[in-house]
C-alpha cells in the first residue's frame, strides 16, 4: 500500500469517536497531514470541554497510523475552538499557565520578517552556552520554520514516555514543526491548530529543565506571541530589527505589545548594522547605523549590540553551522557572546510571574 494521504485517512477511518457510531475522518476532525520519510503527524480537532479525556482517543489514532506498513512514528495534535468571549480585562488564570520547560524563557522576537531574528536566536543560543548555561530552542514560526536548515539537521524527533525527545545539535536542544515535515512543504493550518501545536511543543517535549530556552518567535505581533504570552512566564524579550526607519517602526510596534502583556523588554539587537568591506576594511553603512540604539534610549530600554552585516555568518547559517559554533574563535563570534553577556545582565534575578493580559 501506498504510504499517502488517502492510506492514512483510510487507517484512521477504523478509529470511531467515543459515544458515537462515527469514525474520525466522518466526524470531520482530521486534518492537517504530514507525511516525512515514514514519520506521520496530523491534527485531531476535540471540543474543548474533552480535553482532560481524550488521551485515549489520541493514542489510538496514533496505533491506527502506525500499524501501516512503512510508517516509523505516528503523532497527533490536539485541537480545539473556544467560543469567542467579549474583549475584557482578564488575567490569565493559573490552571491555564503550563509547566515551565526551562528555569528561564527568552522570547526572540521581531515586528517584521527578513532581519535576521532566527539567525540571531541561533547564535545568541549558542553564545549563552559557551557562557556556562544549559540552552534549549523552540522555533516557534509555524508557517516558515527555518531552525532545521540552521542546524543543518532533518532529523525526525524521537518519543519516550509519551512525551517528545528534542534533536541536539551543537549541545543545543532543539525542537522545530520543521523536523516534522519536508522543507518545501506548505503548512495549511488555521490559527487554533498552530496555537495548540505550540503548546504541544513546549509541554509535551522532554526538555530536561534548561537554564534557558530561546523562543524563535514568528515576526509580527500575532496569536502566536500572544499565546506564549499568557501561557509561559516568560523572563523577557529580545527585539530585533534593522537600523533602517521602517524596520523600526516595526520593532517599536512588537515592543509596546510585549509591554502590553507585561513580559519586560531586555533589550533591543541592531543587526545588519554595519558592512566591513573586505578589500579596503572600510566601514559601510547599508542600512543606516545607530537607529536601533536611538530607539533603546527612547524607549528607556537596553541596547544590547550591534551585529555586523557579514557574508561568514549567512554562509554559515545557510550551511547549516552557526558561526558561533562552527568558528568560535572569530570576531562576529565574540560579538555575539558579549550580547549574549549583557542578556544575563538584564535577566530579572527571580522566576518572573505569569503575565496579567489586558485588552483594549
Amino acid at each position: 500500500m501506498k504510504l499517502d494521504e488517502s492510506s492514512i485517512l483510510e487507517a484512521l477511518k477504523t478509529v470511531t469517536v467515543k459515544g458515537q457510531e462515527i469514525d474520525l475522518v466522518a466526524a470531520g476532525i482530521i486534518s492537517g497531514v504530514i507525511i516525512k520519510d515514514g514519520n506521520i503527524g496530523f491534527s485531531i480537532e476535540i471540543d474543548p470541554s474533552e480535553a482532560a479525556k481524550a488521551a485515549p482517543l489520541k493514542d489510538a489514532a496514533e496505533a491506527a497510523v502506525l500499524a501501516l506498513d512503512g510508517v516509523a512514528s505516528a503523532t497527533a495534535m490536539l485541537t480545539s475552538h473556544r467560543k469567542q468571549q467579549p474583549a475584557q480585562p482578564q488575567q490569565q488564570p493559573a490552571e491555564n499557565v503550563m509547566h515551565e520547560p526551562a528555569r528561564q524563557i527568552i522570547a526572540v522576537a521581531s515586528g517584521k520578517g527578513g532581519v535576521g531574528k532566527s539567525t540571531t536566536s541561533i547564535n545568541l543560543a549558542l553564545a549563552l552556552k559557551d557562557l556556562g548555561k544549559t540552552v534549549a530552542i523552540l522555533d516557534a514560526d509555524i508557517y516558515g520554520p527555518s531552525l532545521p536548515r540552521l542546524l543543518g539537521t532533518s532529523q525526525r524527533p524521537s518519543t519516550a514516555n509519551k512525551r517528545i525527545v528534542p534533536i541536539e545539535a551543537f549541545g543545543l536542544k532543539a525542537m522545530s514543526i520543521g523536523f516534522l515535515m519536508e522543507e518545501d512543504a506548505p503548512t495549511i493550518w488555521r490559527g487554533p491548530m498552530v496555537m495548540s501545536a505550540l503548546e504541544q511543543m513546549l509541554k509535551d517535549v522532554d526538555w530536561g529543565e534548561p537554564d534557558i530556552l530561546i523562543i524563535d518567535m514568528p515576526p509580527g505581533t500575532g496569536d502566536a506571541q500572544l499565546t506564549l504570552s499568557q501561557r509561559c512566564k516568560l523572563a523577557g524579550a529580545v527585539i530585533v530589527s534593522t537600523p533602517q526607519d521602517l524596520a523600526l517602526i516595526d520593532a517599536r510596534k512588537g515592543l509596546n505589545m510585549f509591554r502590553k502583556v507585561n513580559v519586560p523588554v531586555l533589550g533591543i539587537i541592531e543587526n545588519m548594522s554595519y558592512f566591513i568591506c573586505p578589500s579596503c576594511g572600510d566601514e559601510a553603512h547599508i542600512f543606516g547605523h545607530g537607529g536601533a540604539e536611538m530607539e533603546a534610549r527612547k524607549l528607556d530600554v537596553p541596547f544590547l549590540g550591534p551585529i555586523p552585516l557579514e557574508m561568514e555568518i549567512r554562509a554559515n547559517s545557510d550551511a547549516g553551522t552557526p558561526i558561533v559554533a562552527s568558528m568560535p574563535d572569530s570576531k562576529h563570534a565574540e560579538v555575539y557572546r558579549g550580547i549574549a553577556a549583557k542578556l544575563l545582565e538584564s535577566l530579572p534575578d527571580s522566576a518572573p510571574k505569569a503575565p496579567k493580559i489586558t485588552i483594549g
